[in-house]
């Protein structure tokens, strides 16, 4: 009648057992409190992200669509931790395009970012191929005139379509996010550089000279910009003012034909015919949502309140958006402009 020696780590395994119960693919944990959430279940989930399990048999990984929640900033890998003024609402590492490119229909920190570049690249999309294909008569030289606006089409679709995939993949991996960002970075360039072609080509369609030796200027610095993009600091946290500076020089070096421009025509010509007030309100759009990025307003002043809707990301988004038809509008005046004189050059107009 004694008690056996194996009994109590029996007794002890099944205790562990039924503390920690093992759980199988497909299984979710048992739910915890609310705030207890934030401790074992959340770290649990960037150990084990959604997309990614062991097959019971052992070693091999497979690849499976789990279900995954938002997780608060604190916890986030390194890699994923860009901006902390936005507390709550991530994603967590998910090493499935599947997941990421499913997770464009759910609320996190990355869905106005998404959706605000993703329609954005459908509507100059749009624009582009209603552009192309308009009927040769309302061009004075069809085949140049096209190629100067595919030119700009071109640099606002890769842009666009860079940006809003980069933020729909950008928590697959540290591979992949940095690859899309730079990639990202590299489309501002294009967006800008694109955008002066065929201002320059209107506003200095007379004067063929000045005209080669700002684009030539510009392709530098955009070029410049791109390799800049391609060092793996550039794109991280710390260097946010970096970026912003970057592109914004890029931008600005516009400045520079602008008063040779208004200088040659006068500020009247410049304003009206020229369409400087439209091209002036893009710049003005393009300079205030790079500052709100850079300093990261308005979530710098409430933290944890704009973590889904309303950040600088977004707002910076929108202004890029609004600013590139903006700018499409403008050089749509200069070509009817031209149209209407049929082509014509006087000696002492640079329009």
């Amino acid at each position: 009648g004694g008690r056996s020696e194996a009994e109590p780590p029996l007794v002890g395994h099944a205790r562990r057992q039924r503390q920690h119960p093992v759980l199988r693919p497909g299984r979710e944990p048992p739910l915890r409190h609310p705030l207890q959430r934030r401790g074992a279940e959340l770290r649990g989930s960037l150990q084990r992200p959604a997309g990614a399990c062991v097959s019971a048999r052992g070693s091999v990984p497979q690849v499976w669509e789990g279900r995954w929640r938002v997780i608060p900033y604190d916890v986030l890998p390194d890699w994923l931790k860009d901006n902390d003024y936005l507390l709550h609402g991530h994603r967590p590492p998910m090493p499935s395009f599947r997941a990421c490119f499913k997770s464009i229909f759910r609320i996190h920190t990355e869905t106005g970012n998404i959706w605000t570049h993703l329609l954005g690249f459908v509507l100059f999309l749009c624009l582009g191929i209603l552009t192309m294909l308009r009927p040769n008569m309302y061009f004075m030289a069809p085949l140049q005139e096209k190629v100067v606006f595919g030119m700009f089409f071109l640099g606002a679709v890769l842009c666009l379509s860079f940006s809003w995939l980069f933020h729909t993949v950008y928590c697959h991996s540290e591979k992949v996010s940095r690859t899309f960002s730079k990639l990202d970075y590299s489309g501002i360039a294009l967006l800008i550089m694109g955008s002066f072609v065929p201002w320059l080509y209107y506003s200095f369609y007379c004067s063929p000279q000045p005209r080669l030796i700002y684009l030539s200027i510009v392709c530098v610095l955009g070029i410049s910009a791109i390799i800049v993009a391609q060092w793996d600091r550039f794109a991280t946290p710390k260097h946010r003012q970096t970026r912003a500076g970057v592109f914004l020089g890029l931008g600005l070096s516009g400045v520079v034909p602008t008063m040779h421009f208004t200088i040659a025509e006068g500020f009247v010509k410049a304003t009206t015919v020229g369409q400087m007030g439209w091209f002036f309100l893009m710049a003005v759009m393009y300079i205030t949502g790079a500052g709100l990025y850079a300093a990261r307003i308005p979530e710098r002043f409430f933290p944890g309140k704009f973590d889904i809707w309303f950040q600088s990301h977004q707002i910076f988004h929108v202004l890029v958006v609004a600013a590139a038809f903006v700018h499409f509008y403008g050089v749509s005046n200069l070509q009817e402009f031209r149209y209407g004189l049929e082509g014509g050059c006087t000696d002492d107009s640079l329009l």
